[in-house]
């Protein structure tokens, strides 16, 4: 009888990619990011306030939580995209973040890399309906 490793390998189930939520999920994760950058591009904030922004602006499509938004924040600061400054407000410190030149360029290549998507997302949509009314199928 074999003994079992203490270093065995924990099999993950495949993701469901008909599930909506598996497309959404992944979406929505890497918009969120691109957003943070966004409301910051428009003027410093702190945490709660783009969390805030980023649902607004994406109307509600994005709402990132803060154990997703914090760990974003403290990863574009090591990487030189923002900064931070404590500030007081109504008694409590409040990091303010502040986009570098090199946050500003991020948002802007990014906003072409997601405009770029958003076109061949769309060209691919229209093929798939012309295809789908040519066939009489469903359409997507």
């Amino acid at each position: 009888m074999s003994k079992p490793s203490a270093l065995q390998a924990v099999l993950r189930p495949s993701p469901d990619f008909t599930d909506r939520a598996y497309w959404a999920g992944t979406i929505k994760m890497a918009l969120s990011r691109f957003f943070v950058l966004q409301v910051l591009h428009d003027g410093p904030a702190h945490g709660y306030d783009i969390a805030r922004a980023v649902e607004r602006t994406t109307n509600g499509c994005c709402s990132p939580s803060e154990g997703a938004l914090y760990p974003t924040l403290r990863e574009f600061k090591q990487g030189g995209y923002l900064t931070s400054e404590a500030e007081v407000v109504s008694g409590r410190e409040r990091k303010v973040y502040t986009l570098t030149d090199k946050g500003r360029e991020a948002f802007k290549v990014g906003l072409e890399a997601w405009m770029d998507a958003t076109t061949a997302l769309t060209e691919t949509g229209r093929a798939a309906t012309a295809r789908g009314k040519a066939k009489g199928a469903c359409q997507c």
